[in-house]
């Protein structure tokens, strides 16, 4: 067990930290898979906005890596774009 003041507020922050990047991160996950799951574009150009938006801020706080997110949001252009 941490032994002083500023060690013990740091475990605090940081179990914090972490529940807010995993519900961040696996909400960003079902958003994904609900596009995945669309049929037509004119239903997944909104969504993918929203997608794009949602990777890019994980990225900017280092959740996931800036090239996972470049990855992902490349997919899922390619995907929306594919679509009828």
């Amino acid at each position: 067990m941490a032994n002083h003041k500023s060690s013990i507020k740091r475990i605090r922050a940081n179990a914090a930290k972490r529940l807010r990047n995993r519900y961040q991160a696996k909400t960003t996950r079902n958003a994904i898979k609900k596009l995945r799951d669309t049929t037509t574009k004119v239903d997944a150009a909104p969504l993918l906005t929203k997608v794009i938006s949602m990777l890019d801020r994980l990225a900017k706080k280092n959740v996931i890596h800036k090239n996972k997110a470049s990855n992902n949001k490349s997919k899922l252009t390619k995907f929306v774009n594919g679509l009828k």
